[in-house]
């Protein structure tokens, strides 16, 4: 996070900019996708932040075309990866091979597996085992990956969203919290409206889906989050968000008691950096140069609805990881700002 100051009026130019690129990028994406507005806006400020997702829903709620639909818009690289139980590592990586180049001679030449593109749609991540899971960590943290002695840079911008079918469990490997942490935001995406879902039966029946404009670039991009990591973020919610996060631990002082009551464990700093990141992203995308908390209560369920462990007890009440935030919400106080007079 940076809050070096630069410019006003060229950054108030770019704001502006990115806030046109926003309703251009929804209207867009209507075209193809009738409603999920809010998880469009998700994706989008996740991937300004520099961030990946994790989409969750049942089959059949348009999940992967979101996703090529949004590499359509950015202009960037894509490429889907349907994860399997016999999936594994060197399949998402690449491989080294001996290569006979015709006059007989050989060597090694790495080949790039399908992680080396823009954005990476993991399809269905939890139908892999553990190990092939763990092919993406490097990827997804440190932007590259090591095959042998050699790592590779992975291009820039570079992101992973993965999907996951909430239902049916048999045969699926849960992510690891190393790995769900990873994921700046873990997205629900939920049924349409009646009248959302009539318009879904009309459009997709009548012949073939509209041609994408392109509307921002890799390069535009990539300035979009620099503009994004600039945007100024005040004491007071910064102090939110670390007493947010810390009352989401069971066995912190600030925890309310419905926390100590009904979690085993809440999220970690790293819940704390998504809150403000996601935050920034949100503010920019409404073309304003500061962090509101409103910003922040946005970002707070996909930030922290798979940082929250409910215990038994919650789950015999069904009570989930959203209807804790939710709670939490409500009950941590709002930082007073001080007052000049």
């Amino acid at each position: 996070m940076s809050n070096t100051p630069v410019d006003k009026e060229s950054a108030a130019k770019m704001l502006d900019q990115i806030k046109k690129a926003r309703t251009t990028l929804l209207d867009e994406i209507s075209k193809v996708i009738i409603g999920q507005e809010e998880v469009i806006r998700q994706i989008l400020a996740a991937i300004f932040a520099k961030g990946h997702c994790l989409l969750v829903g049942v089959p059949g709620l348009a999940k992967t075309i979101m996703v090529k639909s949004a590499a359509k818009m950015l202009a960037l690289t894509f490429k889907r990866i349907q994860f399997t139980p016999d999936l594994m590592p060197s399949d998402i990586t690449g491989t080294t091979i001996i290569d006979d180049d015709g006059s007989g001679k050989r060597e090694f030449k790495f080949v790039q597996g399908p992680i080396f593109a823009h954005i990476i749609l993991a399809d269905e991540i939890n139908r892999t085992p553990p190990k092939t899971q763990a092919a993406l960590l490097e990827a997804m943290q440190e932007k590259q990956v090591t095959v042998g002695k050699t790592t590779y840079e992975l291009p820039r911008p570079f992101f992973v969203i993965a999907t996951q079918n909430p239902i049916e469990q048999e045969g699926t490997y849960p992510l690891p919290e190393a790995q769900l942490d990873r994921f700046m935001f873990n997205i629900w995406v939920t049924y349409p409206s009646l009248a959302e879902e009539e318009k879904i039966l009309a459009h997709t029946t009548s012949g073939e889906p509209p041609e994408l404009k392109p509307v921002l670039t890799g390069k535009d991009i990539l300035q979009v989050q620099s503009v994004v990591e600039k945007i100024t973020v005040a004491n007071h919610i910064i102090s939110y968000c670390a007493r947010l996060v810390r009352a989401s631990r069971p066995r912190e002082g600030e925890a309310p008691e419905f926390v100590r009551k009904l979690v085993d464990w809440g999220a970690g700093p790293r819940a704390g950096q998504y809150l403000i990141m996601g935050a920034k992203a949100f503010a920019a995308m409404d073309g304003r140069f500061h962090v509101s908390l409103d910003d922040v209560r946005r970002a707070a369920i996909p930030v922290m609805r798979h940082r929250i462990a409910p215990n038994f007890q919650a789950q015999s009440e069904g009570i989930d990881s959203v209807d804790i935030v939710k709670k939490l919400l409500a009950t941590v106080e709002e930082p007073k700002v001080a007052k000049y007079e």
